[in-house]
């Protein structure tokens, strides 16, 4: 039998979130209530900082991307899960789903660099206030959101090559709630196990390097921040440093428990944690990295006011 570039299977059927009938409205409700704060989040913060010139700072120009990537990565998963909940059978094609598998990967691999560099940006603020101006300068922060989609679309396009060269002729049902790497090398029937290693050893590169990065940065941040004299900074500082390195931990966390906990056979536990790298924590960056931070306040009163918009014109 030949198993190049060419798959049996011509469609597959999405397990979904639940097999439970009384799970499924609920669900909806709160999924739709979640891509809806994340939309309206992400493009109210992209356009905040597009239209506010106090906003065109190195900072908020990576908060931005992140914003974009956000909206994208959710926009990528959640709208074929609604239509999931409410369907008797979530077919998709082959092709739609090695689509989405690649956009997944893109804008994963997108948002944890870029998450990285926001650390690194942070920590060029704190640690080594006098040289920032010429540390981030315009063209350093270009080149550095450059090489953050870049890397996305390489890594993403190594993985989707490599599952879409895989043959599926037996079941065709994904243990999933979307085109995963995992569930769907779970289903092929042309496993390459030294492949497959290879593929997780690059999972792993693009996980671990970005988080060890982004702890580097800010335990040298913290210890910044101990140096201040004033109780309240370094309250506030610590608070901020906090919520960061909360959302970058449950991020990093639970894709570390999907991706490299042992095998098992109920995959609960693996959608649960997928959930909150894919859904739930696009909708709390803007919320930790912007509706915390007194400039972005400051702004949105401004456009509330009509004060940005009136300059404008």
């Amino acid at each position: 039998m030949e198993t190049r570039n060419h798959s049996l299977v011509t469609e597959f059927i999405l397990e979904g979130l639940t097999d439970q009938a009384g799970l499924q409205l609920p669900l909806f409700f709160l999924f739709l209530m979640i891509y809806m704060v994340s939309m309206v989040g992400n493009v109210g913060l992209v356009f905040l900082i597009r239209i506010s010139s106090q906003l065109h700072t190195p900072m908020y120009y990576f908060l931005s991307n992140l914003s974009f990537i956000d909206l994208c990565y959710s926009s990528v998963i959640i709208p074929k899960m609604l239509v999931n909940f409410i369907s008797r059978r979530n077919f998709t094609s082959f092709s739609e789903c090695m689509v989405q598998l690649f956009f997944f990967c893109f804008f994963g691999i997108d948002d944890s660099y870029m998450l990285t560099a926001m650390a690194y940006d942070r920590y060029a603020a704190i640690c080594h206030p006098l040289l920032y101006n010429v540390t981030m300068s315009h063209r350093v922060c270009l080149l550095l959101v450059t090489s953050v989609y870049i890397v996305g679309a390489a890594g993403a396009l190594v993985h989707t090559s490599y599952v879409s060269s895989r043959s599926f002729c037996g079941t065709n049902v994904i243990h999933h709630y979307f085109c995963d790497i995992l569930p769907l090398l779970n289903i092929s029937c042309s496993r390459d196990y030294i492949m497959e290693l290879s593929v997780m050893i690059l999972v792993g590169f693009n996980v671990f390097a970005c988080a060890l990065a982004i702890f580097i940065s800010y335990a040298f941040i913290l210890s910044s921040i101990l140096c201040i004299r004033s109780a309240e900074g370094r309250s506030k500082a610590f608070s901020t440093c906090s919520s960061h390195l909360a959302a970058v931990g449950v991020f990093y966390g639970s894709i570390i428990f999907m991706y490299f906990k042992p095998s098992t056979s109920d995959t609960t536990q693996e959608k649960v944690a997928s959930v909150f790298y894919t859904t739930v924590i696009p909708m709390l960056n803007p919320i930790i990295y912007s509706l915390r931070n007194k400039d972005v306040k400051e702004s949105l009163k401004k456009l509330l006011s009509g004060e940005i918009l009136s300059r404008s014109v």
